[in-house]
């Protein structure tokens, strides 16, 4: 989708050595069974692959090449040749498609082109995306950065009408697939959201607004993540600290110098005062630090709002939020109120509940005859955060133990099976870099898994997964048809030559396809002989469980449009198989993967323990999902708003602690920009897997044919079929395939368990 690019580019102790003492077994592909796979020697490559990296490592010395083994990627130079190139491609595919009304035979062609186009930008900006935020090499940034914003520039401006008379057309119409169908459907709905329809005037005015938006989001997202401004925390305020680590040094500091501390909000200090001190004082301080705003900060915001809102009426919208979730799953602001009204009401029980029992552990600290009120800087003191934990006892968690557990899932799910795969002299931005093929049982290799999974400094921080190309098949492309400019040959060679190589022909499949390609980043401790393997905490390999999920989407959904592949679908569908990967962490059957005869973990019984105060922590992620909805409706426009005054109301009418007079926690919600208007997805999403785990695989985990059902049901359509279609079918559920406000009230109905709400992406 051309104009929706920038949208989809936009997240010890030693263990002793094991043995491999798994008994061949059989597994049939359609049959139920509770027998396990035995590890293979794939399995164990991986163990050695990720926990022994002066072993581990498969290379090919000899081999010279470039990124991604594309030979023409080795300098920074020569990606700004391939940015140029593509540039000119794009011009000129772009030119036949506008000429399309000339011929009949070409109008049957111009959703195929429209891909084509979409996949030669996207191949280079993803790339671009990828690099800029993974290369070591400064060079290698700013030519990445450079060829981003460029074509990112083209593509912002591009619209057509000739798809109008596409889809008028009943000829046409009928001739088209139901993938390549929807895959119109897409194109033209962000045709019209970047002003189609617009007369000349209006549509400069559309770009103006368009590049201001980037602009003040750019703004919003630096400052939502800008440290804020020490507390000032006196000596006598840390009396009775419970820490007895750096709280006992941070009162010797105190009481020896009898001087006042400056605490920086998210600091190691600050998380122990507000964890730890029984004076509210200082905890209080802390907080307000935290949350406080520039008015520079909050104009930002505003005008950010502001802009959207104005855009959106350009375009014919009421509002920003109609605009934005029209090709969602919700369709309407109404819908995703009516989930979000469902969801709160079915949280608040448990939430209140868990309100009360923080109330009488106040009332109990202060020795009070009422019950006291809890502020919003008490939640972290009267019940501070737990770190999540396996429900059952694991002995320590090695990094390749847990990607053999990851293969071996997905060998009893789907017959699909991680190998690890030789690298080039140069294919990869730097050593930590593995690289995995995709191993199916039947078509062979079906896509590739780099994984740079280790800390270094210039890297981005935090997990993502980016899809750096997409399935699609390339045997009908008619490239043969595309214009040309007489003595180009030489100009285009880099993009023709950069498309070329990643055709594949796959086992039993008719035509040829372009094989997905995505990029893991982590932030682990990298091995060392001396420290030996990394072994991972609990919340580490969600994590990675989670960015495994987006993973297999994307290898599964090998779809023959580029724009419908894998993880390109709507917003509010695209993280259940990330967040479903991780229930299957919660069995019992599902971890004894992790060991090679893992009879000892399998036998156990899970004892989930479910931290009560996750619900209030629930029910604030369900509210900062209204305050998202409020952000982005018509109130917006009305004179006087006032984003502060807005996320007050919000918390003294809806929420469970009262919002804290001269906090504007708003400027540092910095989802309102990615997610604008979509923020309630991830608890939409959570709230699906959480039912397809209960209904489908919480039983029989490791069931084949359940997998497969999962995989024909959901995976293997990408953004290609309507997710509520896809849904109802896997869930036996036809009402839901309506798709409707009851549909969306239903889902609210639907409980989130096993673990709280978290935010990864």
């Amino acid at each position: 989708m051309i104009p929706r690019i920038t949208e989809n580019v936009l997240r010890k102790i030693p263990c002793p050595p094991r043995s491999f003492r798994g008994r061949p077994r059989s597994l049939h592909r359609q049959a139920t069974t509770l027998l396990t796979i035995p590890p293979s020697s794939d399995d164990a490559e991986l163990v050695s692959l990720f926990d022994q990296p002066q072993n581990g490592r498969q290379s090919q010395p000899l081999s010279v090449s470039g990124i991604f083994r594309h030979p023409e990627l080795s300098t920074p130079a020569a990606f700004d040749a391939l940015a140029e190139s593509t540039l000119v491609r794009a011009q000129l595919l772009t030119e036949r498609i506008l000429r399309a009304n000339q011929s009949r035979c070409e109008l049957f062609k111009v959703v195929k082109n429209l891909d084509r186009l979409s996949d030669l930008l996207c191949g280079v900006i993803d790339l671009a995306e990828l690099l800029r935020n993974a290369h070591p090499d400064p060079r290698w940034v700013q030519c990445a950065n450079n060829s981003y914003e460029k074509l990112c520039e083209y593509m912002n401006v591009l619209n057509t009408h000739v798809l109008r008379t596409v889809l008028h057309d009943p000829e046409v119409v009928r001739s088209l697939s139901q993938e390549a169908f929807q895959t119109a459907l897409i194109f033209w709905r962000d045709f019209e959201k970047s002003a189609i329809k617009l007369p000349p005037e209006q549509r400069e005015r559309f770009v103006s607004l368009s590049s201001e938006i980037l602009t003040l989001g750019h703004e919003f997202v630096t400052q939502a993540s800008a440290p804020r401004p020490p507390a000032v925390i006196e000596p006598s305020e840390l009396d009775g600290l419970k820490d007895e680590g750096m709280g006992a040094r941070l009162r010797r500091q105190a009481w020896s110098t009898q001087k006042s501390l400056l605490v920086y909000p998210g600091s190691h200090q600050a998380y122990m005062i507000v964890t730890s001190a029984p004076n509210e004082s200082p905890r209080q301080k802390l907080y307000m630090a935290a949350h406080a705003s520039s008015q520079r900060q909050i104009e930002c915001l505003e005008r950010l709002l502001h802009a959207r809102a104005e855009l959106a009426r350009l375009v014919g919208w009421d509002s920003y939020a109609g605009m934005t979730l029209n090709d969602k799953m919700a369709k309407t602001p109404e819908n995703v109120r009516q989930f979000l009204d469902t969801f709160l009401d079915q949280t608040a029980i448990h939430a209140r509940s868990a309100l009360h029992t923080l109330r009488l552990r106040k009332q109990s600290h202060l020795h009070t005859r009422t019950l006291p009120i809890i502020q919003a800087w008490d939640r972290s003191f009267y019940c501070p955060p737990e770190p999540p934990e396996p429900p059952v006892p694991l002995p320590p968690l090695s990094l390749g133990r847990v990607f053999m557990g990851l293969s071996r899932l997905f060998k009893h799910l789907y017959g699909i099976s991680l190998r690890p795969a030789e690298v080039a002299s140069g294919e990869v931005w730097h050593s930590d870099v593995h690289k995995l093929e995709v191993v199916d049982e039947d078509s062979g290799v079906i896509g590739w898994v780099y994984a740079d999974l280790f800390a270094r400094n210039g890297k981005s921080c935090g997990a993502a997964h980016y899809t750096v190309r997409c399935s699609r098949r390339t045997d009908d492309d008619d490239e043969s048809g595309d214009l040309t400019v007489e003595g180009s040959e030489d100009f285009l060679a880099p993009s023709q030559s950069f498309e070329a190589i990643k055709r594949h022909k796959l086992r039993g499949m008719r035509g040829e396809y372009q094989l997905p390609l995505v990029v893991l980043l982590c932030e682990f401790t990298r091995p060392t002989i001396a420290r030996g393997p990394t072994f991972l905490e609990w919340h580490e390999v969600q994590t990675l469980f989670h960015e495994m999920g987006h993973a297999m989407h994307s290898m599964i959904g090998r779809t023959e449009y580029h724009n419908v592949a894998g993880t390109r679908c709507a917003t509010d569908f695209v993280e259940l198989p990330s967040i479903l990967m991780e229930y299957f962490l919660n069995s019992p059957k599902v971890l004894s993967l992790f060991e090679a005869d893992g009879s000892s973990i399998s036998s156990q019984t899970g004892n989930h323990h479910e931290d009560p105060c996750t619900f209030i922590d629930t029910h604030g992620t369900i509210l900062l999902s209204v305050l998202d909805q409020m952000y982005h409706s018509p109130a917006v426009l009305e004179p006087g708003f006032d984003s502060t005054a807005a996320l007050a109301n919000l918390c003294n009418t809806r929420g469970l602690i009262p919002h804290a007079a001269g906090t504007s926690f708003q400027t540092q919600f910095g989802h309102l920009y990615g997610y604008g208007a979509t923020y309630y997805s991830y608890l939409f999403d959570r709230a699906i897997a959480s039912r397809v785990w209960r209904k489908v695989f919480s039983a029989e985990p490791l069931n084949r044919e359940l997998g497969e059902k999962y995989k024909a049901e959901i995976l293997r359509y990408g953004g290609g079929k309507d997710p509520w279609q896809m849904l109802g079918a896997l869930l036996d559920a036809p009402r839901l395939q309506v798709g409707d406000e009851e549909a969306m009230r239903e889902v609210g109905r639907w409980r989130v368990e096993d673990g709280p709400v978290s935010e990864r992406h």
